[in-house]
C-alpha cells in the first residue's frame, strides 16, 4: 500500500476535478438566475451569529488539520529566508497582516464547505476542492488576482514606510530591528504610518470583497456584478460589516499569537463565518 505525501494528495484532488470549471451551471448553482441579488439589511446581532455559525461549521469539519500543514511550512520558510536576507525582516508584520487582504481568496474553500453543508446537510474538508469545478472559476480567479495585486501594493507601501523611517539599510538582525521599532521615535512613526496605510487597504478589500467570493459560488454572476453587490452590501449594512471587519482584524492579530498557531483555528472560523454573513444578506434563491 502506497501512502501518498501531501503534495501527491493535493495533485490527486486536482486530477479528480477533471478540469477547471467542469461543472454545469444547472448542477452547481442553486439558481441559474443572472440578475444581481437584492441585499438585505442585517443587524449587529447577525454578524455575531455568523461568527457562531462559523465556529459550528469549523467544529463539524476540523479544518484545523489542513491549516496546520499549510501555514507552518510557509511561515517557517519565510523566517528562514529572513535570517539569510535581512531586508525581509521589516516585512514580517506586513506579510502577516496581509492575511486580511488575501484572506477572502484563501478562505474560498471554507465558503464552499459551508455551502455544501447548507445544500446537503453534510460537510467534509474535501468539499473545498469543489471550487475548482465551479463554472465561475474565471471570475473567481479574477477576484483573486485583484486581491493579490492589492497585497503586493501593500508590501510596496510598507517597504517605502520602512525606508522613510528606520531604513533604508536593512536591519542587522531580529533583536536590533525590534529594539529600534519600540524604542525609537522613527520606530513609532513606522508603526503609526503602517497601521494607517494598512487600514486603508483593509477597508478597500472589505468593500470590494466582503461577499464577492460567496456570491460567485452561490449563483451565476460576473466579476463586476460580484464587486458591485459587495459594495452595495457595505452601503446597506455599514455598521454590521464594520463590526465584521473588526472581528476579522482582531482574530488575525490574535491568531498570530503564539507563533501564528492561532491562525490554524481563526482562518477557518472566519471563512465559514463569512459564508453565513453573506447568506444573512443574500438569502438562498427561492427563499424569503
Amino acid at each position: 500500500m502506497h501512502i501518498r505525501n501531501p503534495m501527491e494528495w493535493v495533485l490527486a484532488q486536482f486530477q479528480a476535478t477533471e478540469m477547471l470549471g467542469s461543472a454545469a451551471p444547472e448542477t452547481y448553482f442553486a439558481t441559474t438566475e443572472f440578475a444581481p441579488p437584492e441585499v438585505r439589511h442585517i443587524t449587529l446581532g447577525d454578524a455575531l451569529l455568523a461568527l457562531k455559525l462559523g465556529w459550528e461549521d469549523f467544529a463539524a469539519a476540523r479544518t484545523d488539520l489542513i491549516m496546520l500543514w499549510l501555514i507552518y511550512p510557509v511561515m517557517a520558510a519565510y523566517l528562514v529566508a529572513a535570517d539569510f536576507y535581512g531586508q525581509l525582516i521589516p516585512l514580517l508584520f506586513p506579510v502577516a497582516s496581509g492575511f486580511a487582504l488575501v484572506g477572502p481568496l484563501f478562505a474560498i474553500g471554507f465558503y464552499e464547505m459551508s455551502r455544501q453543508r447548507e445544500l446537503t446537510g453534510q460537510m467534509h474538508w474535501r468539499d473545498g476542492f469543489n471550487v475548482l469545478r465551479s463554472p465561475a472559476i474565471g471570475a473567481i480567479a479574477g477576484m483573486g488576482l485583484t486581491l493579490i495585486a492589492l497585497f503586493i501594493a501593500w508590501l510596496a507601501v510598507a517597504e517605502l514606510i520602512y525606508s522613510a523611517t528606520l531604513g533604508p539599510q536593512p536591519p542587522a538582525g531580529w533583536m536590533p530591528f525590534l529594539s529600534a521599532v519600540f524604542t525609537t521615535t522613527q520606530g513609532w512613526e513606522m508603526i503609526v504610518l503602517g497601521i494607517s496605510a494598512g487600514a486603508v487597504f483593509a477597508v478597500l478589500v472589505l468593500v470590494i470583497a466582503s461577499i464577492s467570493f460567496p456570491l460567485l459560488l452561490d449563483r451565476p454572476a460576473t466579476l463586476g456584478v460580484a464587486i458591485r453587490t459587495s459594495v452595495a452590501a457595505v452601503r446597506r449594512n455599514p455598521f454590521p460589516l464594520a463590526l465584521w471587519g473588526g472581528i476579522v482584524a482582531s482574530g488575525l492579530v490574535l491568531g498570530t499569537l503564539p507563533a501564528f498557531a492561532g491562525l490554524i483555528v481563526v482562518l477557518p472560523v472566519l471563512g465559514h463565518g463569512t459564508w453565513h454573513l453573506y447568506r444573512a444578506m443574500v438569502p438562498r434563491a427561492g427563499l424569503k
